[in-house]
């Protein structure tokens, strides 16, 4: 196997050195995005995101808990990431990966300092506040998993319906109130750096050449919400802004595709 991953990583920096990629694609351009909402049927929300080959399943659920110390008229927004043993021969069964981890805090930040969600019009009783749980698995591992699933977290929380709480301040779940009510959408773009270059949306192989990855979280309304570097490579304060200016750029498609 790693005999594999050199040859296929020497292969994939000749390729970026001489300015091309595997598939064709140029080094700015997503793969096909697919995104089919409400697919769940016992969640309150859901979503499955299909970005090339790479496949992300998001449910949302409902539940009622103590709100955080510091933040009493707020709700909990949980965010949890399954990597299946199904979806890559290099995934196993047992505790979160360091890469799942990694996966679910970039998508709870990016819609976290977004703040995304009107807490304001969600229903609660008197000690505690409504439990957002977005649920991440991962079904398919072609690439750009990080991208993929604020996607479908994101498309997810867009299809959820918020349930009734009833007279003794419990959830009624085959009855809602309305929609979740969002006050701004985010999603995250990803950036491979692969033999001083940047690839958009990288596929496994790229994945594998990558000295390093940038991801950059935005909103529909014009703002930075997030930024997170994972490798070894470093990234100038010029590349930064370049990929912001990127991110904005490639965004738009994005939120489209959620809508």
């Amino acid at each position: 196997m790693a005999i594999i991953k050199e040859v296929t990583e020497a292969f994939v920096k000749d390729l970026v050195k001489n300015g091309k990629r595997q598939d064709s694609r140029d080094f700015s351009s997503y793969r096909e995005i697919r995104v089919e909402k409400g697919i769940i049927q016992n969640d309150e929300g859901s979503a499955l995101v299909q970005l090339g080959d790479t496949k992300v399943l998001c449910g949302i659920k409902f539940d009622l808990m103590v709100p955080f110390p510091d933040r009493p008229d707020e709700a909990v927004v949980m965010v949890g990431a399954e990597f299946s043993p199904m979806a890559h021969p290099d995934f196993e069964p047992g505790p979160p990966r360091e890469d799942s981890i990694e996966l679910a805090r970039v998508v709870d930040r990016a819609i976290r300092s977004a703040d995304c969600i009107d807490s304001s019009t969600l229903p609660r009783t008197e000690e505690k506040v409504m439990a957002i749980f977005i649920d991440l698995h991962i079904l398919d591992n072609c690439g750009n998993l990080i991208d993929a699933a604020s996607l479908a977290a994101m498309a997810a929380l867009k299809n959820a319906q918020v349930p009734k709480i009833n007279g003794e301040g419990k959830i009624i779940r085959e009855d809602f109130s309305g929609p979740l009510a969002l006050k701004r959408s985010a999603v995250v773009c990803s950036f491979e750096k692969i033999a001083g270059r940047m690839v958009v949306d990288a596929t496994e192989e790229e994945s594998t050449a990558s000295d390093g990855r940038m991801s950059i979280g935005v909103t529909d309304d014009g703002l930075v919400c997030c930024g997170q570097k994972s490798g070894a490579a470093g990234f100038s304060k010029q590349e930064l802004l370049d990929l912001i200016d990127l991110t904005f750029e490639k965004s738009k498609s994005l939120f489209k595709a959620i809508e």
